[in-house]
């Protein structure tokens, strides 16, 4: 290839290699100053606006017009010159669909970035989630879209990949069966991440319960979900398995639950005492929300007794830190004011152990 670019192959002398030279330095230097101008107006006026995302824009597009301004300058001095023609163009058929291809992604990156600062923090949070996770999804779609088609017009500007292409296409059948095979699990995670996005089984922050692990959806993406845990593990569970399978989600419309505090206690518990404590030292808690504050003996065995008590709270992290000051307080409470009612193993032996030796009497 780099042999057809000599230029004493094409009978052409020193002279007109230094012209082509010029006319390619020439262009760069154009494209550079054109760019300076017409920046250094886009940029007087973002600042002019009211709207910060108008900075944000232009800072993300400003690369890839820079190169996409030297690009078409190069080009149009090829057109004058045919020494530099037959040198850029080769290069050119495969630098512009990438130009090209940068030029929407960073419109699509920019895009993103404008919509996520347009949230209102003291909006619905639910709606907040909701519209980060559609944003989410559909810009990693279209950044997707955008790589795979770039990456496709580049390959096929290169000769061999060309002859490639009409090979496939003479025999498209096949060849459609064999993409489509290698292609499924790409294509089940690209429809799961859409189907993600417009149902919304869950988003961006929700709570939810998936295989035995509880926390907050972190990250999704078209292939896979990032669950943090409390205790900061990050558990990556498939998107498809949010389509196909049960799943909890804490916090679907809002983070307001109800969550029980069980104690087990001996059935010689007094209960209602027990049931004023627990609603007296709730109504004092900051923590709780009004809601639900009910004890109810749920359970009676030979030995012992459940009690389960309900609060509510209007986060889950309040429900949790609620359940176990109160978990705390009863049993302090019981332990100063009932405590037979703990529940001690105890061992009755109705006149003695029947190993245990005599005592008294003769030997």
């Amino acid at each position: 290839m780099f042999d057809r670019l000599d230029p004493r192959d094409w009978g052409i002398d020193w002279l007109d290699a230094g012209y082509a030279a010029l006319a390619l330095l020439t262009a760069v230097i154009a494209a550079w100053i054109a760019y300076r101008i017409i920046f250094a107006i886009v940029m007087k006026l973002a600042r002019a606006s009211d709207s910060p995302s108008d900075n944000v824009v232009v800072e993300r597009i400003r690369s890839p017009i820079k190169w996409a301004l030297i690009a078409i300058a190069i080009t149009l001095a090829a057109q004058a010159d045919p020494l530099l023609a037959q040198v850029w163009e080769p290069l050119g058929k495969f630098l512009r669909p990438a130009l090209l291809g940068w030029i929407v992604y960073s419109i699509v990156k920019a895009y993103t970035a404008t919509m996520e600062m347009r949230f209102d923090a003291a909006a619905d949070p639910v709606a907040v989630r909701s519209r980060r996770t559609r944003i989410a999804i559909l810009s990693r779609t279209a950044m997707f879209a955008i790589i795979f088609i770039t990456v496709g017009l580049m390959l096929f500007a290169i000769p061999t990949v060309q002859n490639i292409g009409a090979t496939l296409l003479a025999s498209a059948g096949l060849a459609a069966l064999a993409v489509g095979a290698a292609a499924q699990p790409a294509l089940k995670s690209l429809i799961a991440g859409l189907q993600v996005a417009i149902t919304e089984p869950l988003r961006l922050g929700d709570m939810v319960k998936v295989d035995g692990h509880t926390g907050r959806v972190e990250e999704i993406h078209m292939a896979f979900v990032i669950v943090r845990t409390w205790d900061e593990r990050a558990i990556v569970v498939p998107t498809g398995r949010f389509l196909d399978d049960t799943f909890e989600n804490w916090s679907r419309r809002n983070e307001a639950l109800s969550g029980p505090v069980f104690l087990h206690l001996d059935p010689i518990a007094d209960v209602d005492p027990i049931r004023a404590e627990f609603e007296q030292f709730t109504a004092t808690q900051d923590l709780w929300d009004r809601r639900t504050a009910q004890l109810l003996v749920t359970e009676a065995y030979p030995e012992s007794v459940e009690l389960r008590l309900t609060v509510s709270a209007a986060t889950i992290g309040d429900l949790w830190n609620l359940r176990c000051t109160i978990r705390e307080h009863m049993l302090a409470w019981l332990r100063e004011n009932q405590p037979d009612a703990l529940i001690r193993h105890r061992l009755e032996l109705p006149g003695g152990h029947a190993k245990a030796p005599e005592t008294g009497g003769p030997n």
